[in-house]
């Protein structure tokens, strides 16, 4: 349990005035929660580590949008 304890408190910190490398790390390490709780997911169908991944994944998007930033337009 010890890895969603980490995705709980990876999902309470604060997430601003981030520079870029902060907003990279902060995607991996999203990546990887995700992933090493998938593992878990699948072997015990726990919808509450469903529900974990989601919001993660949610959080993930969110600083990968504003690293790929705005698209220029004309």
């Amino acid at each position: 349990m010890d890895l969603i304890d980490r995705a709980l408190e990876f999902e309470q910190r604060k997430m601003r005035s981030l520079s870029t490398s902060d907003r990279v790390k902060i995607s991996r390490e999203a990546k990887a929660l995700i992933l090493d709780l998938n593992q878990i997911y699948k072997a015990k169908k726990d919808e509450k580590i469903m529900d974990i991944m989601k919001r993660l994944t949610a959080i993930k998007r969110k600083v990968e949008k504003r690293l790929k930033g705005a698209p220029l337009t004309a």
